[in-house]
């Protein structure tokens, strides 16, 4: 993951200003950074999403595209993970951004893997047989800090614009079964996505700790906690990451904090696609890289 080189002198004075509920640029440890969230960006997907935090630029595609069930689950559909770190940082590069690229995957194949977090079965066209498969392909295009909230984000946002095509399954005399699809663009299905966790990232920083933390404040951590949270606040998987340690104790602070920051979360990103929602076709469109 890209990083930036402190002096010892910015680390103590970053720390310092942590403990004093006062970060370098003014926040206090439970706010995030403003971000810039639009949907509907590539024309040749069945949804997409871009985020901008600040410095970190994430674009999340997403494909739908008939496949077979799994064997396990025969009446589902499901969704498969791709991501592209083709950040600018150096540290991205090659082997680095794989193996980054890999991590992500994981972690989003991870939290989407809890129950009901999307309804599968709308997802099933003829159990057994057929079923729609969506690709979700995430591009880094910058590194700022905090890439897996901004990541989930713009997964939640895509998923919202995502539109699937109605289609009926006929069967002629001789049990034969054909796919007919629509016509009519506009006849779709659409996923209902309350449901749908965002990851809060809590980085331990002294003996406190802070959410949406800068590439700065990641120098100054050497631990960290990825909760995801749906948005009645209940907590779907956990993951500490770096190689420092937590205590039982911070834990918990950190989950609680994760609940009351990730409700808020979702408040406000369900109000801004809401609004961009009922703007319909007028809306103004920046576009990708606009």
């Amino acid at each position: 993951m890209a990083s930036v080189v402190l002096s010892e002198a910015e680390k103590l004075y970053i720390v310092h200003g942590v403990q004093e509920d006062l970060r370098v640029d003014g926040r206090g440890c439970e706010d995030y950074r403003c971000a810039e969230v639009e949907t509907d960006v590539v024309s040749n997907t069945s949804g997409s999403a871009r985020v901008k935090l600040v410095e970190t630029d994430i674009l999340v595609g997403i494909k739908a595209e008939m496949g077979t069930p799994k064997l396990e689950k025969p009446d589902e559909g499901y969704l498969e993970f791709f991501v592209d770190c083709s950040s600018n940082s150096p540290e991205l590069e090659g082997r680095g951004g794989e193996e980054l690229g890999t991590d992500i995957a994981n972690t989003l194949y991870r939290v989407f893997s809890c129950e009901n977090c999307v309804d599968l079965k709308s997802l099933c066209i003829n159990p057994k047989e057929h079923c729609w498969v969506l690709y979700v392909d995430v591009l880094l295009l910058e590194c700022g800090g905090n890439i897996f909230d901004a990541i989930s984000i713009a997964v939640k946002a895509a998923l919202f614009n995502t539109r699937i095509p109605k289609v009926r399954v006929l069967e002629d005399e001789e049990g034969t079964k054909e796919i007919e699809l629509s016509d009519d663009p506009y006849d779709c299905i659409r996923l209902n996505v309350d449901e749908v966790p965002c990851i809060v990232t809590l980085s331990k920083i002294g003996y406190r700790h802070v959410v949406d933390a800068t590439l700065q404040e990641e120098a100054c951590s050497l631990a960290s906690l990825l909760i995801s949270v749906t948005s009645k606040g209940a907590i779907t998987s956990m993951k500490k990451v770096g190689k420092g340690s937590l205590d039982p104790e911070s834990i918990f602070e950190m989950m609680e904090t994760g609940q009351r920051v990730g409700k808020s979360l979702h408040i406000a990103l369900q109000k801004i696609l809401d609004e961009e929602e009922s703007l319909g076709t007028s809306r103004p469109k920046v576009g990708f890289l606009g």
